[in-house]
């Protein structure tokens, strides 16, 4: 369950490979129309500096013609020319934004300046003496130049016959185009350097706003797979309280639904003992009793049954002892491992002596053995020395040797169980910690010893591991944090 929540809580800020990520999602959001507002921005202001550089183009030109247009003169039915080569190479003088005129009558037949000006658009009604503006094209291939032109209409000649002429002036269009590329190169530097403090300052708001998320996730992160107590976020915004309400709300729920499985293991394994032991006591009177070999024959059976189911219901116990909320409950203190260790093993040597197995111990003691101790329950630690001298003798098999060792490793000590049995396969070395689990049919275990090691270990801040052995066997190894190391 809680690894569940890890899974949906790792999909945040952070996060996440195979999700999306919300920071990524609300920057994307915020910072989208930012660009489009900054392309609109740029776009707008393009066409606006181009109007206005044509409206100076076009004033320009404009009086440009007017001032070609006075020195076109008529005198009756003709026309005076007075345009010096001064005022034509002032009018030509700059090549980099060249001028360029023509001079018709009637309208299309060349009389003056260039005659390759672009033909002004039909204009309908024809106004005389007031400029038309519009853009063109002149020369060819790579020469070919756009330009902005001036058209102004002229009428002359006698009343009874009259005529009209014709006066362009045009100018190239990249000036313009300059003009606005730098008007929006100074207006688009600045507006690009806020929005880009912009998109900072947005980013380090997400990042702020989604920092009481994060803080979840590494609470929940941080915790053991069967630590169900509550979240605290007490200065998290309204929203995350919510949140984190919700999962509190699932976590006790959780936590009641596994406290009532643990009530009942705990209470059926205790309910259970005492007629199991008492049948154990039966079947055993019994098998003194009687002399009919086939009813002895299915005494012992019964006989086995029931010492099995009592040691099935004693590990239960002993499971029920070891979880969380029971081993808080009960006092630490400090433990001389080696000591302890010592102990247990006198204790198994009556059973390891029946079974035929060579049982010792190898270790520290005296005044060396105090750096041996650690902080933790006796009891607890006693049951999983047990579990592990117990496993040895039921699996090492008649004539082995099995060996009990404590010792330093840095900061921490080391309770190693080896014997030179048939072993574990390597591929069933991490399967025999789970509940239940056994790796062969042999012997009459119940498949939750190594289980009990593996949860009083972690429970003491330690682990628990299996490795072979030289030249064949099994190394069971506990390492737990030593005392003040």
């Amino acid at each position: 369950m809680l690894d569940s929540l890890k899974r949906a809580l790792h999909q945040l800020p952070g996060v996440t490979p195979s999700g999306s990520s919300l920071h990524r999602h609300l920057l994307l959001w915020l910072l989208l129309p930012q660009l489009v507002l900054w392309l609109a921005g740029a776009f707008f202001t393009y066409n606006l500096t181009a109007r206005y550089a044509n409206q100076a183009i076009d004033a320009s030109l404009s009086t440009a013609s007017k001032a070609l247009a006075r020195q076109v003169k008529p005198i009756g039915n003709g026309l005076f020319i007075d345009f010096p080569k001064a005022a034509q190479d002032i009018i030509e003088a700059d090549p980099d934004d060249r001028v360029y005129y023509m001079v018709s009558t009637p309208p299309g037949q060349f009389i003056l300046g260039n005659n390759h000006l672009p033909t002004p658009p039909a204009i309908a009604p024809l106004r005389l003496g007031q400029p038309y503006f519009y853009d063109g094209s002149m020369g060819e291939g790579s020469k070919r130049v756009d330009v902005r032109v001036a058209a102004l209409y002229l009428s002359y000649g006698e009343a009874d016959t009259p005529q009209s002429m014709l006066v362009q002036v045009a100018r190239s269009r990249a000036s313009r185009e300059q003009l606005a590329g730098r008007i929006l190169l100074d207006t688009a530097l600045p507006l690009s350097v806020l929005i880009a403090l912009m998109s900072m300052i947005v980013w380090a708001g997400i990042r702020a706003g989604l920092a009481p998320l994060a803080r979840m996730r590494a609470l929940v992160e941080n915790r053991g797979p069967n630590d169900l107590a509550p979240l605290k976020l007490e200065a998290a915004p309204r929203e995350v309280h919510a949140l984190a309400k919700a999962i509190n709300t699932l976590l006790a729920a959780v936590h009641e639904s596994v406290s009532g499985q643990r009530r009942f293991i705990s209470d059926a394994a205790h309910q259970l003992r005492t007629p199991l032991a008492g049948l154990k006591s039966q079947t055993e009177l019994a098998l003194n009793e009687t002399v009919d070999p086939a009813l002895q024959a299915r005494l012992q059976r019964v006989h086995e049954s029931a010492t099995r189911s009592a040691h099935l219901v004693n590990q239960l116990l002993t499971l029920a002892r070891a979880e969380p909320e029971s081993a808080s409950a009960q006092g630490r203190g400090r433990v001389d491992l080696a000591r302890l260790a010592g102990e247990v093993t006198a204790e198994w040597v009556p059973r390891a002596r029946q079974a035929g197995i060579d049982l010792g111990i190898e270790g520290l003691d005296g005044e060396a053995g105090a750096s041996l101790a650690v902080t933790g329950n006796a009891l607890l630690l006693r049951e999983a020395i047990a579990n592990l001298v117990d496993n040895a003798l039921r699996y090492a098999g008649r004539g082995s040797t099995v060996t009990v060792r404590a010792r330093p490793l840095g900061h921490d000590v080391l309770l190693e169980v080896e014997d030179n049995g048939p072993g574990i396969a390597p591929a069933d070395r991490e399967r025999v910690f789970e509940r239940f689990a056994r790796a062969t049919l042999q012997g009459d275990g119940c498949g939750l010893g190594l289980a009990i090691v593996k949860e009083i270990a972690e429970r003491h801040g330690g682990h628990v591991a299996l490795e072979g052995a030289v030249p064949r066997g099994l190394r069971v190894v506990m390492q737990l944090p030593r005392l003040g190391g």
